[in-house]
């Protein structure tokens, strides 16, 4: 029966012997067939099937391992294809692996319930979490993703927040100690990885498995813990690679064990003790076990140690081994400009400038480098005296690579650039004024330069004037871009002193040497950095106020000219000399808001109507429009100071009825839907904003135009109290009230529309004294009144208009209550002056909007009574409203008929006959005839239809 056995055993096994000898290795079988696994069977089955297997079946060997095993092998797998992610900062696959890991870390949770949070996971989470931290403050990278990785880093950095919520003393304790964390989180898989095996001799011992009997793998294979995996992600090479030769080591001891027990079993013959083989081989791998967390700990403290050190070699700087990033070495030295020995001649250093120009624009080139070049260029120019022309062309160059260092047109400029940049044109602008025989302009071709030293004056191609104007677009974009509640506004903005010292230079240069279109460039740019401003020494001087201080009498008598000359010698030069429509329409627009801001109210007024703007500015570019209702505003409230409520109201009333007073004056965006407002329109738009320093109070304007139309409409209210076709001189006045109407409790008015609506409602009742307590107070002074330069003037004036208007909407009020009424009591009453109550009465009698008359010896008003009472004004209403009905009516049913306009002919009863009727032609106008409609007209196909 043995030998029957055996022959089976040959039999069942002769193919598996052929292809190990094919193979010829044992070792590539074994990784071959590594990771297969086998679900454990009954204990009977299993210790049979042991029995069947030969030493040759090494390549079919097959590993057991625990759920908890198998569990963080998966995740410790996802946490390494996270970490590769990250490196290369691919968000999408980060974002797909994550939710793979929470996945399977939610399938784990009877193991983690078991043995807690692993200390691998947790360290996972915290670096997650503050890689997109760091990720999302990196504006400029946050540019540069593409769209799906900017939304998955969006998306994962929700999500990473919230799932970090319930692990947040975990991490904490990780952030606190991460070295410690990790160390412990090793020793602990070392343990595992011990027990592990531990656990796998006893499961031998019972009959359980059958890969005692089998000849033993490496180490490096047969343990499938956790630690494997995480050192792979963790990145400890060294550690690995020292582990698997000690793990080598241990092989050979395992392998002459294993040969010994072989011979052994071969001497004996068959019938030797399979027992005594299997105890020896458990107590074996409980060796191995304990050998590998021994040795384990006295690596992690060797690395440990190592790595103290590291940190006190950095802290102490010098002599030690420095840390390198990988990649390219970075090239400290400088690269020679010129090699040794050559010539140094202007041709040399125009081709030199020419090779580093030409990398200008080109991707990868080094744009700061580049400047430095360009300046040890011009210093080498300067060294060996070659002369200014050179030298001006290259500051022309650096200068442009200044602007050029920021390739995206939103960007700002940096600090260190913005000055230096100032600096250069200074230089440049102080060589330009030195020698006068240096010509600058765009038409000088490059063949016909004249660089170097003769006696031919230097020619230079390049355009000063185009560098300055762009310098004041990258101040206004620095301005822009800044905080304007911030310290550093009010430093960036001292640099409007030196721009327009700048300015002022190339003026004077540019009226020397500059054609006329060149000087009206730059005259617009003069008028644009003064027409907002207000000149408070101008205006002490014009009230004859001197200053304080002797210092400062000096100092008026020393400056020159009056902003509103300089402003009208450059504007008229730029009306007559001009050829663009565009320069001259700033230039009138700037004239008139200077004009408005000093309260020339008449010069500011006949200029805006004799230049005809208002018919076609909507067809300007977008500036100009801002700029146009800037002036428009500056008027209305220019208006508004010299009493002229009318013209105020009309001024601002296109402004304030929008709705979108801030957009309109370019002072901020409205929150807008996307389908009326992309991103790339939002990025042009907040170019044209205008910086903080020439915003326009809004809160100042809303509350001129609201108190402008208090001051119209609460008389046109009362005197038409009754009237049925009353229309709205003001829609947002109007709204205000409803609003206040609305109100389910009033209080004190808080803000400054409130305060406007309570002075409305006493006005309306000819209550003067409270409109005027409304109006100004404390609140409204600090708020509004006295940002006006005139501040008292204003208040006066505001007083005498409510007076004014109280006086008449009480007379249309309460004319029907009284049979006369004396003027001596109407002026104490408004304390007017008797000649102004005089006044006001007798233009309301002779409009007809008051039915009375004057008695001059008793000084009293008579009225009349011809107003009809309430009942009498509501069935005056009624009849009208009848009489449109019935007008509606007839057209309709005269429409049905096919006649239109039938009630024009009806006779006399009716009293609808009209002589004159309206045909259109074939142009669509209108064609006056004669009898009214006619019938045919619709019939006609020459002639249009309604």
């Amino acid at each position: 029966m043995y030998d029957h056995f055996h022959k089976d055993v040959d039999w069942q096994l002769f193919p598996t012997m052929s292809r190990f000898f094919a193979t010829g290795s044992d070792s590539e079988s074994e990784e071959s067939s590594s990771a297969d696994e086998i679900t454990p069977k009954a204990p009977g089955t299993t210790f049979k099937q042991s029995l069947l297997l030969s030493d040759d079946e090494e390549d079919t060997k097959r590993v057991v391992r625990s759920a908890k095993d198998k569990r963080f092998e998966e995740l410790t797998n996802l946490i390494k294809t996270i970490r590769n992610a990250m490196k290369i900062r691919d968000m999408s696959k980060c974002l797909e692996e994550f939710e793979q890991l929470c996945r399977a870390f939610l399938k784990s949770k009877n193991i983690v319930d078991k043995e807690g949070v692993p200390s691998f996971y947790i360290r996972l989470l915290a670096d997650l979490e503050d890689y997109l931290n760091q990720l999302w403050e990196d504006k400029e990278g946050k540019k540069k993703m593409n769209k799906n990785n900017a939304k998955a880093l969006s998306t994962l950095r929700q999500k990473i927040r919230k799932y970090n919520r319930d692990y947040e003393t975990e991490i904490a304790a990780y952030r606190e100690n991460p070295h410690e964390s990790a160390d412990e989180e090793e020793e602990k898989e070392a343990e595992d990885s011990g027990s592990s095996s531990e656990s796998e001799a006893e499961e031998g011992e019972e009959g359980m498995a059958a890969k005692s009997f089998l000849k033993k793998k490496p180490p490096a294979e047969t343990v499938p813990d956790a630690s494997k995996f995480l050192k792979s992600a963790k990145g400890s090479g060294d550690e690995s690679s020292s582990s698997d030769d000690d793990e080598d080591d241990e092989d050979w001891s395992s392998d002459t064990v294993d040969s010994s027990s072989e011979s052994s079993d071969d001497g004996e013959g068959k019938s030797a003790s399979l027992a005594m083989v299997f105890l020896k081989k458990a107590q074996e791998t409980e060796k191995v076990g304990e050998k590998k967390t021994v040795k384990k700990k006295k690596l992690k403290k060797k690395d440990r140690l190592e790595e103290e050190a590291e940190e006190e070699g950095g802290e102490e700087g010098e002599g030690g081994w420095e840390k390198v990033k990988g990649g390219v070495p970075l090239v400290k030295e400088k690269p020679k400009m010129f090699a040794k020995g050559t010539e140094i001649n202007t041709a040399v250093v125009v081709k030199k400038l020419h090779e580093i120009l030409q990398a200008r624009g080109k991707k990868g080139t080094d744009r700061a480098a580049q400047i430095e070049l360009l300046h040890a260029l011009a210093a080498i120019s300067t060294e060996h005296n070659l002369g200014q022309g050179i030298l001006v062309k290259i500051k022309f160059n650096i200068i442009a690579s200044l602007y050029d260092y920021n390739p995206n047109l939103a960007a700002f400029m940096k600090p260190d650039m913005w000055k230096k940049c100032l600096d250069c044109i200074d230089e440049l602008l102080d060589i330009l004024f030195e020698n006068n025989n240096i010509f600058i302009g765009e038409n000088i071709a490059e063949d016909s330069e004249n660089l170097g030293i003769s006696d031919q004056p230097f020619r230079v191609r390049g355009c000063i004037l185009t560098l300055v104007e762009r310098m004041d677009e990258e101040f206004t974009k620095i301005m822009q871009n800044t905080d304007p509640h911030s310290q550093e506004y009010v430093d960036n903005l001292k640099d409007e002193g030196r721009v327009c010292g700048i300015i002022d230079r190339l003026l004077t240069y540019m009226e020397n040497k500059g054609s006329t279109e060149e000087i009206c460039r730059i005259y617009l740019r003069r008028i644009m950095h003064t027409y907002y401003k207000f000149d408070y020494k101008a205006h002490r001087r014009s009230l004859g106020i001197q200053g304080e201080t002797k210092s400062e009498q000096d100092q008026e008598e020393s400056e020159g000219e009056d902003s509103a000359v300089i402003m009208d010698r450059l504007c008229k030069f730029i009306y007559a000399k001009d050829r663009t429509d565009r320069i001259r329409t700033c230039a009138i627009l700037c004239h008139i808001y200077h004009h408005a801001l000093h309260s020339r109210w008449y010069q500011a007024r006949d200029l805006m109507l004799m230049s005809h703007l208002q018919d076609n500015i909507q067809h300007a570019d977008p500036p100009v429009q801002i700029l146009y209702n800037r002036t428009m505003v500056q008027l209305g409230i220019c208006a508004f100071r010299q009493g002229m409520i009318k013209d105020a109201h009309n001024a601002l009333l296109d402004i304030q009825s929008s709705g979108r007073a801030k957009e309109l004056l370019g002072q901020g965006l409205l929150m807008r839907n996307m389908q009326e407002r992309n991103a790339e329109q939002e990025k042009i738009e907040k170019r044209r904003q205008v910086p903080f320093h020439m915003h326009i109070n809004l809160e100042l304007l809303e509350c001129v135009y609201l108190v402008s139309a208090m001051l119209l409409e609460i008389p046109y209210m009362a005197a038409h109290e009754f009237d049925a076709r009353r229309r709205m001189i003001s829609k947002q006045f109007h709204h205000q009230l409803r609003v206040g109407e609305r109100q389910p409790l009033l209080g004190p008015p808080e803000s400054m529309r409130e305060h406007v609506v309570a002075a409305s409602k006493a006005m309306k009742m000819g209550d003067w004294r409270t409109c005027h307590s409304f109006i100004i107070n404390e609140k409204m002074n600090s708020k509004v009144w006295d940002l006006f330069p005139e501040t008292q003037r204003v208040r006066e004036m505001l007083v005498r208009k409510i007076q004014e208007e109280s006086l008449r909407t009480y007379l249309f009020t309460y004319s029907s209550v009284y049979d006369s009424i004396s003027m001596e009591t109407l002026s104490e009453m408004f304390q007017l002056e008797m000649p102004m109550v005089h006044s006001i009465i007798s233009k309301m009698i002779i409009n007809e909007e008051l039915m009375a008359s004057l008695d001059q010896p008793t000084q009293t008003v008579v009225m009349h009574r011809t107003e009809p009472t309430s009942l009498q004004n509501m069935a005056l209403q009624l009849a009208e409203k009848l009489g449109s009905l019935v007008e509606n009516n007839e057209r309709v049913f005269d429409l049905k008929q096919g006649v239109y306009g039938g009630y024009f002919n009806r006779d006399q009863k009716g009293g609808y006959q009209q002589k004159q009727g309206y045909q259109r032609d074939q142009k669509g106008g209108y064609q006056q005839k004669q009898g009214g409609y006619q019938r045919g007209g619709y019939r006609n196909q020459n002639q249009g239809n309604y």
